[in-house]
């Protein structure tokens, strides 16, 4: 039976608590932002040198840059190869478990490229790697 009298005096209007589904939003925000790995570019565009034998590197978050003149880019500025040891020692501070990718350029110099991952390696950086694009193995 349906009570004729508690609907008589007006509506009675139906309110939705929009408290849990605030904090809901923000713990998902929260959760996606914990999750996701930032990757920090070199900031210079190179043409890389093709190898039948390169990998894809997961766990990548340190990357530098150096161009066909030998000039060092991190974090998409320029920088000087004597500063590159402070710069990874103070990433790898942030993120002790990533890897140091040297993206150089294949018309760059050989010393200039060496020059860059020994200093990666004398920051403490275990995982040193040489970006290069896959190519096509031919038989």
């Amino acid at each position: 039976m349906i009570n004729v009298r508690k609907n008589r005096g007006g509506s009675t209007g139906v309110n939705i608590d929009m408290g849990p589904l605030v904090d809901m939003v923000f713990l998902l925000l929260i959760f996606f932002v914990v999750t996701t790995s930032f990757v920090k570019e070199s900031g210079i565009d190179v043409q890389r040198a093709s190898a039948a034998t390169a990998e894809l590197k997961q766990r990548a978050t340190i990357m530098i840059g150096v161009s066909p003149e030998g000039q060092v880019y991190f974090e998409g500025k320029q920088v000087d190869v004597r500063s590159v040891r402070g710069l990874i020692e103070r990433a790898l501070a942030e993120n002790p478990d990533g890897g140091v990718v040297v993206v150089a350029d294949k018309a760059s110099r050989t010393g200039a490229v060496v020059g860059v991952m020994d200093q990666c390696r004398l920051a403490g950086a275990k995982d040193v790697s040489l970006a290069a694009s896959r190519a096509e193995a031919t038989p």
